[in-house]
């Protein structure tokens, strides 16, 4: 996979106008229902969901693998379910 392409999410979810942090909530609650090793495409307005939202997946023990912004209106995250420790 090069740089300027995004891998093909397994999921997506729009939170686009959900304020912080309902929206970092609703991710979680999402990439919980996940397979371990999926990857979720999140979708946050510019400002406080895409400043806070990344910072405290990586907190949770997530995986932030790009942040895309897309027609000047919002960004697309894509974070990875961890797979298991054994």
């Amino acid at each position: 996979m090069t740089q300027s392409q995004s891998q093909a999410a397994d999921a997506c979810i729009d939170l686009r106008g959900t304020p912080c942090p309902l929206n970092f909530v609703r991710t979680k609650m999402r990439l919980e229902k996940l397979e371990p090793g999926s990857l979720l495409e999140v979708w946050l307005d510019p400002g406080e969901p895409i400043e806070q939202v990344p910072e405290s997946l990586t907190m949770e023990g997530y995986s932030v693998e790009r942040i895309e912004q897309r027609d000047d209106s919002f960004y697309a995250l894509q974070v990875r379910r961890a797979a298991p420790t054994s």
